[in-house]
């Protein structure tokens, strides 16, 4: 299991991330859980210190890597 780490936005309620895996877990506050494939720790890290984590994720990761919903 994942460690979800809480982040301040008003779309995105938690965010994990697997190492071995390379996948980003994300829980909307909307309810819906998505997995992004091939996101490397550098993303992660920069989406973590993004002023908006939302914006950050629209922009750098959705659209740019497969994803599934959970």
């Amino acid at each position: 299991m994942v460690e979800m780490v809480p982040v301040a936005s008003s779309n995105v309620k938690a965010v994990g991330y697997d190492p071995e895996e390379r996948e980003l877990h994300v829980h909307f506050h909307s309810g819906g859980r998505y997995v992004y494939e091939g996101v490397s720790h550098e993303a992660h890290r920069a989406l973590l210190a993004a002023p908006s984590v939302g914006s950050h994720l629209h922009q750098h990761i959705k659209g740019r890597h497969q994803h599934r919903k959970l």
